[in-house]
């Protein structure tokens, strides 16, 4: 199944590739646990443990790529470590390998696997994610467990209490060898699922909101908002636009429009809802913003933008400024549409007085029932 997987998310087939090969690899190492008796010495025991500790450390390696981060090396050290313990410990000291001190490793992949886990920023939000920390981890504890407490529990208890530990232990490396591959599966596919609904919302020019995206966000906003709570919207479009097209070509068009978005963007900061929403006229919403407070950010907007020059295709220096209106949520509309239709009268208004500036709506505008 992880290996059909890279058909449908080639952006993450080399880790799906890396995940199946630890699985194969753990389905090795449990057949040749079955018949280490038929092999010679302690040869049949260190070979299956350190084939089973290998596909937990490409598991670890699996995981590990989504960070972008390796442990070849890590992994390379914990198998020769493993290799000469099994040696050191020879005939004589299989059955305390064997019960013990072969779950250290497991125990140290598995909590690695789970740390890694933890630092996928970018899928934080997945709930599979939680799922996935909670199994490897769970793991880690458990063989954990095996390696430092069950030899004391079974000084006190004795053989039927290690047996019946013994048991546990398959029952639940079944349930780990079935939970984390899915969840794994479920994380993969909940991120492109994710990155697809980003990019049907995602301005690709810009790399802000498109209409779409912002009357969703705007309209989800604005239901929430309470009679107290202050919203302010900015209607913005760039001025003589269609002239510096037509002066400088549409490349260097473009790297106005992207030159904007980025300044708008370092100024207003993440909890603006920022959108482009035609050919150069972008929308801002402004959530706990009231009319003083967002005419001091749509000015420093201007501003910034007024200052910079942005190198064009051809290498000439193009310098561009922007007209804003600014709409409050106060009285009279009842939409989205209304307040961004009061912006607009005020945008116009910055136009026409010569652009390069910030108008207010002349009457501020609310929802009761939005």
């Amino acid at each position: 199944m992880t290996l059909w997987e890279c058909r449908v998310h080639p952006k993450r087939s080399k880790e799906l590739r890396i995940l199946a090969t630890g699985y194969a690899t753990l389905a090795i190492g449990c057949a040749v646990a079955a018949w280490r008796r038929d092999l010679p010495g302690v040869l049949g025991s260190a070979l299956s443990n350190l084939i089973i500790v290998w596909g937990y450390l490409l598991i670890l390696q699996g995981v590990a790529v989504l960070n972008g981060r390796k442990y070849v090396r890590t992994s390379a050290g914990v198998l020769v470590l493993l290799a000469l313990a099994w040696a050191i410990a020879g005939v004589r000291g299989q059955d305390v390998m064997w019960m013990y001190l072969s779950a250290i490793p497991i125990a140290v992949a598995c909590g690695l696997t789970a740390g890694e886990l933890a630092r996928c920023d970018g899928l934080k939000r997945l709930q599979s994610l939680r799922i996935a920390i909670l199994v490897s981890g769970g793991h880690a504890a458990f063989y954990a467990f095996r390696a430092c407490v069950l030899p004391w529990l079974t000084t006190l208890f004795g053989f039927r209490f290690l047996m019946a530990v013994s048991e546990i232990t398959m029952y639940e490396g079944v349930l780990y060898s079935v939970v984390l591959p899915m969840t794994l599966l479920r994380l993969v596919r909940e991120e492109t699922h994710g990155q697809l609904l980003l990019e049907s919302q995602t301005d690709y020019l810009t790399g802000l909101g498109n209409r779409r995206w912002f009357f969703e966000e705007g309209a989800r906003i604005l239901s929430s908002s309470d009679a107290a709570r202050s919203v302010s919207l900015l209607a913005v479009d760039l001025d003589h636009f269609k002239k510096i097209n037509d002066r400088y070509g549409h490349e260097t068009g473009d790297r106005v429009l992207k030159s904007f978005a980025d300044i708008a963007r370092s100024v207003l900061g993440r909890h603006a809802i920022l959108a482009r929403i035609g050919g150069e006229e972008f929308a801002v919403l402004l959530p706990e913003h009231d009319s003083i407070r967002a005419k001091e950010a749509g000015e420093a907007v201007v501003k910034s933008f007024g200052e910079t020059v942005t190198l064009g295709g051809n290498g000439v220096g193009v310098q561009a400024t922007v007209s804003i209106g600014l709409a409050q949520f106060g009285s009279g509309a009842s939409s989205l549409g209304d307040l961004l239709g009061a912006a607009d009268q005020a945008l116009y208004r910055a136009k026409s007085l010569g652009g390069n500036r910030l108008e207010s709506a002349h009457a501020t505008v609310s929802s009761a029932a939005a």
